[in-house]
């Protein structure tokens, strides 16, 4: 604050001090407020990695840090790009920072672990759009233009694919900060790179040729990062864990059973909310809901009377997780048949619980997508896909989608 003739005002052009950037400014006084927002600064108890942090200890930053480090790069990409002659406003480049500001406000508590539990069938990307509805009748218009890009709907199509695309802003903030806090240098990209080689040909993102080994770089530490963090087994484990707890008490809400949480938590648990159903009401329920509030009542689920949740909440709790097995091909009737066997031998699980302990399931990753190319401006003027444009074969098999079966059980027995 300071003070202009007796009167109190508030600075609005503050200057953030980010890990991985440095000093990241705020360029105007309505990205300001919006910030100062609760729906925005609910991101800050919002983790950025789930429950990663169980495998990386480092990986404590939340979707507020992303989201600034995201509105810090869009501003060096519109500064990129008018370098070299693109024109862009004023007002194009303020939408273009709310929308990669906005782009993950849908998050619900541990990001992707409320999307399969609590609320179904409704994408955080959708829940995203609501929110910036909502704060664009609050700010009488002024994220029209941004909700516009966001959507895809505006005549500059490169401006949708810099919050959305192969090689977006999201992605070169999120990939360069994870593995930051998480140690993992293989996905350490050069975002200023990627960035100053950008620029528009037929109303459409192109990467300058020069800078094709930046963009292979980059497509290979996003495909280790996928497979050493995002979908590390172990990450993997705690997650599948978090989501079956979520649904169990969820189940048990919808039968009577009196499940201890706040306010919040209880109206997500009680009810069934889908596309249909997420009303302003919701919306409103869903910006109050955090990782606070679901750890919490985890917490004290491990008393709870029903020994499945109870067992369930002590795991993640005292990490104390579930044993993964990954394959290339699905599990067999007989694997199904001998694991529960063993569950209820050597664990002594009564018969009516056992599927509640084990948990089969599959995740997929595709590096590379050819449907939406990254394109390569050649210094002759022509655009290819850089697969095309590479002489690196890899890229042709990072196109092809890798899917993984795993089954979850408890580790303190084995299977042959």
């Amino acid at each position: 604050m300071y003070i202009i003739l007796g009167k109190t005002k508030t600075n609005k052009l503050k200057i953030l001090n980010d890990p991985i950037y440095g000093l990241v400014s705020i360029p105007n006084s309505l990205i300001f407020d919006i910030i100062e927002h609760r729906y925005f600064q609910r991101l800050r108890r919002i983790s950025q990695m789930g429950m990663t942090n169980l495998v990386y200890p480092g990986a404590n930053h939340t979707r507020f840090h992303h989201a600034i480090g995201c509105m810090h790069l869009m501003q060096k990409a519109v500064q990129a790009l008018r370098s070299k002659h693109i024109d862009i406003s004023e007002e194009e480049e303020t939408a273009l920072c709310i929308a990669i500001l906005l782009h993950d406000m849908g998050h619900g508590a541990f990001s992707h672990a409320l999307e399969h539990s609590i609320v179904d069938g409704i994408a955080h990307e959708e829940i995203s759009l609501l929110f910036m509805k909502k704060l664009n009748e609050e700010f009488d218009g002024a994220l029209s233009l941004a909700i516009e890009i966001f959507e895809g709907n505006y005549s500059r199509k490169f401006f949708h694919q810099l919050i959305s695309s192969q090689l977006d802003i999201d992605r070169l903030d999120y990939l360069k900060r994870d593995s930051f806090y998480t140690g993992v240098v293989e996905g350490n990209i050069s975002s200023d790179r990627l960035i100053a080689m950008m620029n528009v040909r037929d109303n459409e993102l192109v990467i300058e040729e020069k800078g094709i080994y930046s963009v292979e770089n980059f497509l290979i530490a996003r495909r280790l990062m996928y497979w050493q963090v995002y979908l590390h087994k172990t990450s993997l484990s705690a997650e599948t864990l978090l989501v079956r707890i979520l649904q169990r008490a969820k189940s048990l809400a919808k039968d009577g059973v009196k499940i201890p949480g706040n306010d919040t938590l209880q109206y997500f648990l009680s009810n069934s909310i889908d596309k249909e159903k997420f009303t302003d009401e919701t919306l409103e329920k869903f910006s109050m809901l955090d990782d606070y509030d679901v750890l919490s009542a985890i917490k004290s689920w491990c008393n709870h009377e029903d020994y499945v949740l109870s067992r369930l909440s002590k795991m993640i709790i005292h990490r104390k997780l579930l044993r993964i097995e990954l394959r290339e091909k699905e599990f067999t009737q007989k694997f199904e048949d001998k694991l529960k066997n063993k569950l209820v031998q050597k664990l002594g699980v009564k018969q009516e619980y056992v599927d509640d302990f084990i948990i089969f399931d599959k995740v997929s990753n595709q590096t590379y997508s050819k449907k939406y190319p990254i394109k390569i401006l050649t210094k002759k003027g022509k655009v290819k896909d850089i697969v095309k444009a590479s002489d690196h074969l890899n890229l042709r098999t990072l196109s092809k989608p890798v899917v993984k079966y795993f089954c979850c059980y408890p580790k303190n027995f084995e299977v042959n």
